[in-house]
């Protein structure tokens, strides 16, 4: 089919092998990330690390690997100049997913850096809050009943659910697909489908329970084909194009000219094609704990794809 084209999954047999196949892959990384990152670890060379990984085992990222640290709760990718380092008592959390031919996983935890566990009980919420939803996933059920059950979770460990964050359904060639499934009763419909893929990711905060854009963005996605225009330098947009408009990183183009890469991404985005993404900072700069699993719900029940 047509990569510009989303579908939603119901997998065929051979299609969720693939799908079992780009988890083992995606939870290879983010596991491998979860215990090499310690304080003085470069940011960039982290999620490159991950991204050599999900390659040499022959899928491809859905989207860049993401390390958002403290009241970062998502998004934060490196620039290709980025020295950032993680510093000690930085809660941080890793976002990575995998797909083969545009079937796509997604999954990220939360790593506490501090030497005294001080993130562990919020990083306990998250996780105890993915179980209780995934224990409540069926056909049928109201993904606000699931929200709720991951407020009340959160709440009980006297944290706040992120409220404007949301897991996903995963499309084929579409990394967020219906239905939104929130941290909470906030007012979305929708139900979970037989046969589905989806991503559930409980946020545990300690502030206001809402996160804003805040930063340099660095990831982009080309969301349709582009006017003409002689400010696009073509062999920049065939590169962007060739990931079958899946979110990019700008430090995937090292290898590309500079001045014409920033001209025709300035062009995409003025002519609206090209979605930005910027770093998810909660609104009171409180700390973020996360974790996020792929689930497949199948005749024989809840299947986790990345665990």
């Amino acid at each position: 089919m047509d990569q510009w084209v989303s579908a939603r999954v119901n997998p065929t047999p051979a299609e969720l092998e693939t799908l079992r196949e780009a988890g083992r892959i995606a939870s290879k990384a983010r596991n491998w990330a979860s215990k090499e990152i310690k304080p003085g670890y470069l940011l960039r060379d982290l999620q490159e690390g991950m991204e050599a990984i999900i390659r040499e085992a022959g899928a491809l990222p859905p989207f860049p690997a993401q390390t958002s640290r403290n009241s970062i709760g998502a998004h934060y990718c490196s620039s290709p100049s980025d020295s950032t380092q993680f510093e000690e008592n930085d809660l941080v959390k890793i976002d990575v997913g995998a797909h083969i031919d545009g079937l796509i996983v997604d999954t990220g935890v939360s790593v506490d850096l501090s030497t005294d566990q001080r993130w562990s009980a919020m990083i306990l919420a998250a996780s105890d809050a993915l179980d209780a939803a995934i224990d409540m996933c069926a056909p049928d059920v109201d993904v606000e009943d699931i929200g709720e059950r991951v407020r009340q979770v959160i709440n009980s460990a006297g944290f706040r659910p992120i409220l404007n964050l949301t897991g996903h359904g995963l499309g084929k060639w579409t990394l967020h697909d219906s239905p939104q499934i929130p941290n909470a009763r906030i007012g979305i419909k929708g139900s979970l489908e037989a046969g589905s893929i989806f991503a559930i990711e409980p946020f545990a905060t300690s502030g206001k329970g809402y996160v804003e854009d805040k930063g340099k963005p660095e990831v982009f996605m080309l969301e349709r084909k582009p006017k003409p225009s002689n400010k696009i330098d073509m062999e920049t947009l065939k590169t962007i194009q060739s990931w079958g408009g899946l979110p990019i990183a700008r430090r995937y183009f090292n290898h590309l000219p500079k001045k014409p890469f920033e001209r025709t991404l300035k062009e995409l985005i003025k002519q609206g094609v090209l979605k930005q993404y910027p770093p998810l900072v909660e609104v009171s700069s409180a700390q973020i704990g996360w974790k996020e699993h792929s689930i497949y719900l199948g005749p024989e029940g809840t299947e986790v794809l990345t665990a």
